[in-house]
């Protein structure tokens, strides 16, 4: 068991060293104790930070700000600072408004999709002297940034971190919290107490 676990933990480092794009730039992220909003429980520190507008989403995102179409991006950091492994596969993130209604975390891959399907065309083939006619315009939430950069570790070692996005199709109001849980302690089972991070002051 114990050479199993080993092999296990490294399997989850390669694992998440994979997980980037190596075509496309990586996003500098911070230490989690960089950011304004964050809460430590049980040896783990998750910060959040809102990509509602300035230079940070251009840099995440690139001309497509996702909250210009409807959608709020949240980034999350875990740091482990345990001496045990965390399972994060079954991790919930909700966004807590005033009034305590929640909206739940959208799939990134999904994304693409929320304007619905288009209709198919009458006449779907191109017509000759009219480039573009047939050809349907792509979403602007299926740019690569969306799926690439958001948060997929299954597994944070002991003094390893993870980082990426989570997409609420809401608007950011002031006094919103992030709501998170199912983190759970890899040898145990044992799920750790649920994470509830500001975002926003009361204004």
């Amino acid at each position: 068991m114990i050479r199993f676990d080993k092999f296990l933990l490294v399997f989850s480092l390669v694992s998440i060293a994979l997980g980037a794009d190596k075509d496309h730039d990586t996003l500098a992220i911070g230490p989690a104790s960089s950011y304004t909003y964050k809460q430590t429980s049980e040896g783990v520190t998750i910060a959040a930070d809102v990509y509602e507008t300035g230079d940070k989403v251009k840099e995440a995102f690139g001309k497509h700000n996702p909250y210009d179409y409807g959608v709020l991006p949240i980034l999350v950091v875990i740091e482990n600072h345990s001496s045990k492994a965390i399972r994060a596969e079954r991790l919930d993130v909700e966004y807590t408004m005033p009034g305590h209604g929640r909206v739940e975390a959208t799939p990134a891959g999904e994304l693409k999709y929320i304007h619905g399907v288009r209709q198919p065309r009458a006449n779907p083939a191109p017509i000759p002297g009219l480039p573009g006619v047939g050809k349907s315009k792509q979403s602007p939430l299926a740019e690569w940034q969306i799926e690439g950069r958001a948060f997929s570790a299954k597994m944070i070692p002991p003094g390893d971190s993870a980082s990426g996005f989570f997409y609420f199709q809401t608007g950011h109001r002031s006094g919103s919290t992030l709501y998170l849980s199912g983190l759970t302690d890899a040898a145990s089972g044992h799920e750790l107490l649920y994470f509830e991070i500001p975002l926003a002051p009361v204004q």
